[in-house]
């Protein structure tokens, strides 16, 4: 073999690109076309980040605060504040109400009702429940305040303003009214609902308003004794009378209870606290309802046929000092204070003070007699007129001189025979006033008369230091001091009871929840003269009335001797303060001889027919006196006037 390499082979290789304009050669082994090479994209550019770690730290950071916030809020709601959070939950889910005690009653001695309570309801809202949102309408509280308004009695816009209060869940809308004004507005719900059911548009915007059980005060008797009764107000307290005097016994304790609520409904599986009301106790009080029955006729029409500004009638029993009648004309029905004359409201037979004329002269010769500075039979020359101090007195008809005995004197009430006598009680006429004045008070005049009514005046008598020089004389005869009409009938009953001031009592005593009867604490007792002292009076009253010469004929009682005087006296008008008219009235008891009863009639201000007491106001006295003996079954005693004389031949 040679040593030679065998000739290569050549091997094709890839074929070129052919270079632009140049040929190709065709055919094997040629080489290809030039084809030049593409310029690769530049690589693209890297942005690189930051690090997130500063990032995460804050948005963690972040977090952490906020939970922080929600926990640390958490621990105040849940263990701080907790108490607090669950008391403010509890006030908005928790209704809190006022459960009434109901007030105890009002008798006569004899146990008929004179005031009593019956049911009622107060009617209530949830102004959150006529909201907007809750309705769905923008006007619920006036069309609520449109539907109520007629059955309330009440004002259509103020209904509606109670209705869009703000911040509570309750509001008042009427008080104390009749079941059948809560099943009005009950009906009306119902019809709502009804009409709800089938016609979607239909709103009830009554859903919000309730009713609260209560009471309502009623007197079953109208205008009788509604001056001793008085009245409740819209709040339920005593508003007069022995309402307002003895508000606390008669209006008990309040209770409470406290329900859960939804919806203006109470829910029955929360449970609920109650704390019971304790009712008032009733309260029996001395009055017969008979006896004041005919008292308050009597005086009522005496005033409306006189055309008489106002008139009082009282009735006494003169051994325990209790009131059996106290009657006021014009008066007033309780059940209706909206109609009511507001000057006839109140107790003007405690409460009016006015000069009681000649009836206060029996205290004049009381203190006369128990002062021995004269006997009955003492004779007294009485001319036509009398000169003391700076007035020239007279009697109240012109006479030639009288020659009267000093129970003469009293029968036909001569006030200068009155000035002459009580002129004897000293040796100077600033001791005579001196020793009068104590016996007006020991008779209870310029005093509370000891009832304790709302109102009462203790009238008007001025220390004898301070009376003026007509004073001195006028006194004596019941001119220039003041009285009320239950101290006029006090001073009677003094001298019916044997000289002995019994206190006057209006309430015989209560009964508590338990049914306990309590009776009132026995009245206080004052001697004020002696019992001969007011035996020899209660022969000289008599003269008053069974002799022809007397003053008070109108008032005879047949079967019974009677022991009256008369009174008439210049009234002092209360609206300018200068005398205008006259203040007529009669006083007495009976029988006479074993007093039972004393009555004590005034009328103010007649202005047709006659003014004099004897002649108006005896056949009062007549009326109610008679029934009262009836009443209480007094018989006569059958015993004979003693029959004083009146006058004597000089």
């Amino acid at each position: 073999m040679s040593d030679r390499e065998p000739p290569r082979r050549r091997v094709p290789g890839p074929a070129r690109p052919a270079r632009p304009g140049s040929r190709q050669r065709p055919g094997p082994g040629a080489r290809p076309a030039y084809r030049p090479t593409p310029r690769r994209p530049p690589p693209p550019r890297v942005i690189r980040l930051g690090s997130p770690r500063p990032r995460l730290r804050m948005v963690a950071l972040a977090l952490t605060l906020v939970l922080l916030v929600f926990v640390v809020r958490l621990l105040q709601v849940q263990a701080v504040d907790a108490s607090a959070y669950a008391a403010k939950a509890d006030e908005n889910r928790y209704v809190v109400h006022t459960l009434a005690a109901e007030r105890g009653g009002i008798t006569d001695r004899n146990g008929v009702a004179l005031a009593t309570s019956v049911d009622a309801d107060d009617i209530t809202a949830d102004p959150t429940m006529f909201t907007r949102e809750q309705l769905k309408v923008g006007d619920g509280p006036e069309q609520a305040a449109a539907l109520l308004a007629p059955i309330l009695g009440q004002d259509q816009a103020a209904l509606a303003r109670k209705l869009r209060t703000r911040n509570t869940r309750y509001v008042l809308l009427a008080r104390r009214q009749t079941p059948q004004v809560w099943k009005q507005i009950k009906d009306l719900k119902a019809a709502l609902v009804r009409k709800a059911q089938t016609d979607k548009t239909t709103v009830n915007v009554l859903a919000g308003v309730f009713a609260d059980p209560s009471s309502k005060r009623v007197y079953p008797n109208g205008a009788l004794a509604a001056a001793i009764l008085g009245w409740v107000n819209a709040d339920g307290r005593g508003g007069g009378g022995i309402e307002q005097q003895l508000n606390k016994q008669l209006s008990g304790k309040p209770g409470k209870i406290r329900y859960a609520q939804s919806g203006g409904r109470e829910v029955p599986t929360a449970g609920s606290t109650e704390t019971p009301a304790v009712p008032g106790s009733d309260v029996e009080l001395t009055i017969d309802r008979d006896i004041q029955w005919a008292a308050q006729n009597a005086i009522t029409e005496q005033v409306e046929k006189s055309g008489a500004d106002r008139g009082y009638v009282i009735v006494q029993d003169t051994r325990t000092g209790e009131i059996l009648a106290m009657a006021n004309a014009p008066g007033f029905d309780p059940n209706d204070l909206a109609h009511a004359n507001a000057a006839a409201l109140g107790n003007a037979a405690v409460q009016d003070a006015y000069e009681p004329g000649s009836t206060a002269k029996v205290m004049s010769m009381a203190a006369v007699l128990q002062e021995n500075a004269a006997t009955p039979l003492t004779h007294v020359v009485v001319p036509n007129r009398l000169h003391r101090g700076d007035r020239l007195f007279h009697d109240d008809v012109d006479h030639d001189t009288w020659y009267l005995t000093l129970n003469g004197v009293l029968a036909k009430s001569s006030n200068i025979g009155t000035i002459m006598a009580t002129g004897q009680l000293g040796r100077t006429q600033a001791q005579a006033n001196q020793v009068l004045y104590s016996y007006l008070r020991k008779f209870g005049i310029g005093s509370p008369s000891g009832l304790g009514f709302p109102g009462e005046t203790r009238g008007i008598l001025a220390p004898p230091g301070q009376w003026s020089t007509s004073q001195q004389y006028t006194i004596p005869f019941g001119q220039g001091v003041s009285i009320n009409a239950m101290q006029a009938a006090s001073v009677y009953s003094t001298i019916a009871n044997g000289g002995v001031r019994i206190q006057p009592t209006l309430v015989r005593g209560t009964k508590g929840a338990d049914g306990r009867f309590t009776p009132a604490a026995k009245p206080a007792k004052t001697r004020v003269v002696s019992a001969s002292t007011a035996k020899t009076l209660a022969q000289m009253l008599e003269s008053v009335v069974d002799d022809e010469q007397g003053t008070g004929i109108k008032a005879r009682i047949p079967g019974y001797r009677v022991a009256g005087k008369t009174g008439t006296a210049n009234r002092v008008d209360p609206a300018t303060g200068r005398y205008r008219g006259y203040t007529s009235s009669f006083a007495g008891f009976a029988p006479a001889d074993n007093p039972r009863i004393t009555v004590y009639c005034a009328i103010q201000n007649a202005t047709r027919g006659s003014y004099f007491g004897g002649q108006i106001c005896g056949p009062i006295y007549k009326q109610v006196m008679e029934f009262a003996l009836k009443t209480l079954q007094v018989p006569p005693t059958g015993a004979q006037p003693a029959n004083l004389p009146v006058d004597y031949k000089p």
